[in-house]
């Protein structure tokens, strides 16, 4: 991970179980895209910090909250991107689950812009019990 790229700095400000905290690198016009053909109630846009809040509320619901991100890797792309794998686990329709995605980040003037949340729908891994 490289620490030193000013945008790995506001992303590591970001705080997901607070967004009031994160809104200060949140931009007003932030926008979050989510597509998961195994999740077509939650596919869409979600814009600003209520929108991006309302989301992972939605997901808390939809996995009883048992929804969790667990960040592998973070690497910054040039001067604006940055990508992090992360593998998330929850219970959906009551089986828990590990799946893998990639969230790109789109960082400029010290604020997040704009997200895309990709996930692995071919590779998840239902959890033995």
């Amino acid at each position: 991970m490289n620490k030193e790229h000013p945008n790995m700095a506001v992303l590591q400000r970001l705080d997901l179980s607070n967004m009031e905290e994160s809104a200060e690198v949140i931009a007003d016009n932030f926008v979050w895209h989510y597509f998961n053909r195994e999740l077509p109630e939650l596919h869409g846009d979600y814009h600003g910090i209520t929108g991006f809040a309302d989301f992972f509320k939605k997901m808390a619901g939809k996995t009883g909250g048992s929804f969790k991100v667990n960040v592998i890797s973070t690497i910054p792309m040039g001067d604006e991107l940055v990508v992090t794998h992360v593998k998330d686990s929850m219970t959906l329709k009551g089986k828990p689950i590990k799946v893998d995605a990639v969230v790109v980040w789109s960082i400029a003037d010290g604020k997040i812009q704009e997200a895309w949340d990709i996930p692995a729908i071919h590779s998840v891994r239902v959890l033995e019990v």
